[in-house]
């Protein structure tokens, strides 16, 4: 399975001990990159447990996930 993911940030996110979770005494970074609280797993990836790995998947921002062939790019023209 492969998924598209956009993100936004263009620099590293640097941990400090704010970012340790005091109950569990770790910090969970989401490898999914769909959670809200990204870089930070939120649980979002619970969504994929029944992705099928020969298909390819776009999950819109209400979560609504959809099932594509292929990802087409437009060519920038400058």
């Amino acid at each position: 399975m492969s998924r598209l993911v956009e993100l936004e940030a263009n620099g590293p996110r640097k941990l400090d001990a704010d970012d340790l979770d005091e109950q569990k005494g770790d910090v969970a970074i989401c490898q999914c990159g769909l959670a809200e609280t990204f870089p930070f797993c939120d649980g979002s990836h619970r969504k994929t447990r029944d992705e099928a790995p020969d298909k390819r998947y776009v999950y819109d921002e209400d979560g609504t996930r959809a099932v594509v062939d292929r990802v087409v790019r437009d060519n920038d023209s400058e």
